[in-house]
């Protein structure tokens, strides 16, 4: 599961990943808030080239995503960092952490904690985002630009699909790969629980 801020952020930073587990059997879902129509048709049509579900929310509220994980038990979420760029990113974030404990405590889920990448993998203040967990997207990467692209109302061609494919190769290049995604395990009740598969 993703809970990210904005239509397009699971494409951007986890949008190769999400397919490669959707491939291999995984349930994914992509939570968002809401946005207007068309971003919402965008949203939809993402998912659905992702292989993934959408669940979209009013407005990510600690109680809002406390239903959906009670509702879902997702093993594994993926949020923005808490130091992102984006002012949204982070709120959501923070939502996340603060919503997380108090279910895995009732239902022992999600297991793992990830934060993605970020605008040209920076932090807010200008720092390089500590990501070491990188996963080989090579043979989704398509499939990720293909989702990217139906968000049509955004800037994809001249700034979003640029940056994905040079974080893509810079990643990629870290574990010697052509494309590659990039997270950082966050501790659940001061614990992080063995990976399997992300």
């Amino acid at each position: 599961m993703t809970i990210m801020a904005h239509a397009d952020d699971a494409e951007l930073w986890a949008g190769g990943t999400l397919a490669r587990h959707a491939r291999d059997g995984w349930e994914i879902t992509i939570v968002t808030p809401r946005h207007d129509e068309t971003r919402d048709d965008e949203a939809e049509a993402g998912a659905t080239v992702l292989g993934a579900q959408l669940r979209q929310l009013d407005y990510l509220t600690i109680e809002a995503i406390q239903t959906v994980l009670k509702e879902s038990q997702p093993a594994v979420v993926i949020t923005h960092p808490t130091d992102d760029i984006h002012p949204e990113h982070q709120h959501a974030a923070h939502a996340v952490l603060a919503a997380i404990p108090e279910i895995v405590i009732s239902a022992g889920r999600p297991q793992r904690l990830y934060t993605s990448d970020g605008y040209n993998n920076l932090n807010r203040l200008g720092h390089p985002l500590y990501l070491p967990a990188i996963i080989d997207i090579t043979e989704t990467f398509e499939i990720k630009m293909r989702a990217l692209r139906c968000h049509r109302s955004q800037p994809i061609n001249e700034h979003f699909g640029p940056m994905t494919e040079a974080l893509g190769r810079l990643h990629g290049q870290r574990i010697g790969v052509r494309h590659a995604e990039a997270f950082r395990p966050i501790p659940i009740l001061g614990r992080l629980f063995p990976a399997i598969g992300l």
